[in-house]
């Protein structure tokens, strides 16, 4: 931990790896989602290990989900994107994914979140916009998370940098995070080195952090 201002500045993810510092933060592990991926089972088995390695350690665990408004309420960007996404010549040959109370927008069943924990809806690709995020973690005197899910390239990537505007130290568990383009992925990695803006770690790594920092604050 280095000192300034006043101020704890965390230097390794040692100095972040206590359940009153960050919280695991798991990102749109839903049937439909992951259901696209070839190696989405692996991913789930690697993101449920997180999940029990923080809640035995006490860290607060919060899921999300993304959903896409149905037709009636779909603006430019929806449809725009849903039809880049699909290919689609036109709005009527879109098909309406990952809508609310449908089996694609669950959690998949290796991830049941408990009484303790919190599921947060959302509509955007970062989970700092339209939630409630940052002020719980704020509530909670919480400054940073570690973040696992899919898919990278699309939705974890926006959220570490729309959080570091926001004051927030974003831990990516590279291992736990899925995706389709592994050249955007790639990209995504470049960035966060480059701008300094994340920190990257694996399962094995930060569950044993979690293991040996439990309840420490």
């Amino acid at each position: 931990m280095r000192y300034g201002n006043g101020l704890d500045i965390p230097d390794s993810l040692d100095d972040l790896c206590a359940p009153d510092r960050m919280a695991l933060i798991v990102y749109d592990m839903q049937v439909g989602v992951l259901g696209q991926l070839p190696d989405g089972q692996d991913v789930v088995d690697r993101v449920a290990r997180l999940v029990d390695a923080a809640r035995a350690a006490g860290y607060p665990v919060i899921f999300l989900r993304h959903f896409f408004p149905p037709r009636r309420l779909s603006g430019v960007y929806a449809l725009r994107l849903l039809m880049s996404w699909q290919q689609a010549e036109s709005v009527d040959d879109v098909q309406f994914i990952l809508q609310r109370d449908t089996p694609a927008f669950e959690l998949v069943p290796e991830l049941v979140p408990r009484p303790d924990e919190l599921v947060l809806d959302k509509m955007s690709m970062s989970a700092f916009e339209g939630t409630p995020l940052a002020a719980l973690l704020r509530d909670m005197n919480i400054g940073a998370y570690a973040i696992a899910g899919v898919a990278l390239e699309i939705g974890i990537a926006p959220t570490v940098t729309h959080s570091t505007d926001l004051g927030f130290v974003p831990v990516v568990i590279s291992d736990a995070c899925g995706g389709r383009d592994k050249e955007a992925i790639a990209r995504a990695y470049d960035d966060f080195a480059f701008q300094g803006n994340a920190l990257v770690t694996d399962v094995a790594t930060i569950t044993g952090l979690m293991t040996g920092n439990r309840g420490t604050g």
